[in-house]
């Protein structure tokens, strides 16, 4: 599971997940039981990411499934990209992301990967640890584009042509 926080600092670090967004065919089968602060229904999982990262200081993966990876790595290559410079962090409980953690690392190794880049995920076996690395996140690595440049080409719009949805 993929969450996305907002930081509130006082004298000790309170992460809030204030509002859950879920696209509105999953709602079924992903809300069950009492739910926590507000939950938003969108129109589907590009839109619930971007939602997630427009209100988000970080992103924070819990261990999880196919789903987890792929929103996790989406916003990973979002920070790659420049489209954020928030932290993305793994709660690593019981070397959970170990695996994946060395398949980055030999990325990097093998040059697919900058070095750099590889400093976009923060990981750490605990919650409370992990928060506290997130809360000292610098971003190092090089943007593709800025941030600017990426809002400025999601304002532009294309003739059908270019449509590649159909």
């Amino acid at each position: 599971m993929l969450v996305s926080v907002s930081f509130s600092i006082d004298t000790i670090c309170h992460v809030i997940v204030s509002c859950r967004v879920i696209p509105k065919t999953l709602m079924p089968r992903e809300l069950t039981g009492e739910t926590v602060g507000e939950v938003k229904a969108v129109a589907d999982m590009h839109q619930r990411k971007a939602e997630m990262a427009k209100h988000s200081d970080a992103f924070i993966a819990l261990p999880g499934g196919y789903g987890t990876l792929e929103e996790l790595l989406e916003v990973i290559t979002w920070a790659q990209l420049g489209i954020h410079d928030k932290p993305v962090g793994l709660v690593n409980v019981d070397g959970y992301f170990n695996s994946l953690l060395s398949f980055i690392d030999k990325a990097v190794e093998e040059g697919f990967i900058s070095p750099n880049a590889r400093h976009i995920i923060v990981s750490a076996p605990t919650s409370k640890e992990l928060v506290k690395k997130l809360e000292d996140y610098v971003p190092c690595h090089e943007s593709v584009a800025s941030k600017l440049s990426w809002q400025i080409e999601q304002q532009l719009t294309y003739p059908e042509e270019y449509d590649i949805s159909r």
